[in-house]
């Protein structure tokens, strides 16, 4: 069906745009995925853009849901549109993508100006969201996405008429021109035979803008093919897609091992000089954001060093290292494919002490942070990452129950088979790993886990960030709660006090064994408070301390 086409930039338009670039991202990942071969031949491109998108849709529809009448300012939508981005930004190119939209928020998010929702406005708009993604990148190289996206701001200025539909198709068709000749500049690219995966990301996401305002999808046109005929520096007709292994082994070898990434909250003075710091010490240094909030990228030997750094700039946070690890794409020679384990384990954990204790346990895990619920495409990743024929797969969130199961859903299609237990805690998630035994057959496994966590009863205790009613009363801004198996059933004034009633009522049905998950705002002496109620008033029943890191409430309770 044929989209309706907006006529001039609003929020509704930057909505349906993220959503075409979304889809058109999803359709292109696993081909984009399998050209990646600058500037580390991960594989992991089209994943990272699809991941970037996800984050920055979900951020404008937050917007759209935030309004019960009347819809959003473009302000609004660009500039969640830009946050999303920037905090969900994955890799070398989502991280670049997410300073693209940034540009172009900077540009849409000036309240008043209406002369920035017609088509003089999207040309100021791509051009700002090239030249900020070329700043943004310490060593800007040619035949890249930011080549790409100059090129298409080029075409945009050049473009004869002023409705976004004109200039949109104008800045696709540059972009596409650009992105078949990128082979010709970047020798990496050549030997592969490919163009750049970035640029070729960048094209999905224009050839998106360009149906948000004609209505009509476009297609990848001839010479914006992903393989290039050989001994050719453009892409031609017929160019068959490679497979993820025919790009393996192009890169120089010597690279950095590590890839980190994480989110900072520091100075523009401090940021410039950390930007100085992480370019003497890797390569391939992104740092995008501004106000404040800034998304940090770079590819280092020494990863410890990288994050010190982000310590002294300002106060990182999110932080992801990647291991390239042995026979990877900075290595030279034959790449052979790593041998599938036979069962794994997949969870959704709330703070960094908990993905340790799940990690530990042998668990793939991804974090959860406070208010960031992570998407079906993130949960998708980590069940490609266990490398597993079979994955047991715990949410350990109710609200995370039907985005899990699209994500088992999409793996079993890729040949995984997957056993989703709806764990809605990460203690009731405890409780399964506790009897998971991977050397059982696969049904009996699930099913022992599963009665394990349906076994054990789940609470906890946070602070109330607004007035509103509950199953227990009115409770006002910064009141105690206490929630038991989801619902809401003490409201207090003291952490401590408000726990133990928690305690008391989950213990008064019986049980063996209490799990206190502590968070980092946590008062100190809770837990070895609330040890000593369960050692006196509550006979053979054992606890269980662990350090559950910045995991949103205060603190988990789990009794078995």
């Amino acid at each position: 069906m044929a989209q309706v086409p907006q006529t001039f930039f609003d929020a509704l338009a930057v909505r349906t745009w993220c959503g075409l670039a979304l889809e058109s991202l999803g359709r292109a990942r696993e081909e984009i995925d399998a050209i990646n071969v600058y500037p580390v031949a991960d594989g992991d491109t089209g994943t990272n853009l699809y991941l970037t998108v996800e984050s920055a849709v979900a951020a404008v529809e937050a917007v759209f849901t935030a309004y019960d009448v009347g819809k959003p300012s473009l302000a609004d939508a660009a500039r969640a549109m830009a946050h999303g981005a920037l905090i969900g930004a994955r890799g070398n190119s989502g991280t670049i993508l997410a300073q693209l939209l940034r540009g172009m928020a900077q540009v849409l998010a000036v309240d008043g100006e209406t002369a920035h929702t017609d088509g003089s406005g999207l040309r100021v708009a791509l051009r700002r969201a090239a030249d900020s993604a070329r700043e943004a990148v310490a060593h800007p190289v040619e035949g890249t996405v930011l080549t790409v996206a100059s090129a298409a701001a080029d075409a945009a200025h050049g473009a004869a008429g002023d409705d976004c539909g004109t200039v949109a198709r104008a800045a696709y068709e540059g972009a596409r021109a650009a992105l078949a000749a990128t082979p010709g500049q970047l020798a990496v690219l050549e030997r592969a035979g490919v163009v750049d995966a970035g640029g070729r990301g960048l094209l999905a996401v224009l050839g998106a803008l360009v149906e948000t305002f004609t209505g009509e999808a476009v297609p990848v046109a001839p010479g914006a093919h992903t393989r290039v005929a050989s001994g050719s520096n453009t892409g031609g007709d017929g160019a068959m897609l490679p497979d993820a292994e025919d790009c393996a082994d192009v890169p120089e070898a010597g690279g950095p091992a590590f890839e980190v990434i994480y989110l900072l909250e520091a100075e523009d003075a401090a940021v410039a000089r950390l930007r100085s710091r992480l370019d003497g010490l890797g390569d391939s240094l992104v740092i995008v954001g501004g106000d404040g909030l800034w998304n940090v990228h770079v590819h280092v030997d020494d990863a410890g060093a990288a994050v010190e750094a982000g310590v002294e700039a300002g106060r990182p946070y999110r932080i992801r290292i990647t291991h390239f690890g042995a026979g990877d794409a900075h290595t030279t020679g034959e790449r052979l494919p790593r041998e599938r384990v036979q069962r794994a384990v997949v969870a959704v954990v709330p703070g960094e002490g908990l993905a340790g204790l799940y990690g530990e346990a042998g668990a793939t895990t991804v974090l959860a942070r406070p208010g960031e619920p992570p998407a079906s495409g993130e949960l998708v990743e980590a069940l490609r990452r266990a490398h597993a024929r079979e994955i047991v797969l715990l949410p350990n969130d109710a609200d995370l129950r039907h985005t899990a199961a699209a994500a088992a859903e999409q793996a079993r299609v890729e040949g995984i088979r997957v056993a989703l237990i709806p764990t809605r805690s990460a203690v009731q998630g405890i409780a399964a790993l506790a009897v998971h035994e991977p050397d059982r057959r696969f049904d009996e496994d699930v099913v022992s886990m599963t009665s394990a966590a349906g076994a054990t009863r789940y609470a906890e205790v946070a602070v109330a960030e607004r007035q509103s009613w509950t199953m227990a009363g009115i409770c006002q801004a910064g009141d105690v709660l206490g929630l038991i198996d989801g619902d809401v059933a003490v409201i207090g004034t003291d952490v401590t006090v408000t726990a133990e009633s928690v305690l008391d009522r989950m213990l008064s049905a019986g049980g063996e064994l209490v799990t206190l998950v502590l968070g980092d705002e946590a008062p100190e002496t809770i837990a070895e408070h609330l040890e000593a109620r369960v050692r006196e008033s509550y006979l053979a029943v054992d606890t269980v301390v662990y350090r559950g890191g910045r995991q949103g409430a205060l603190l988990l309770i789990g009794v078995e």
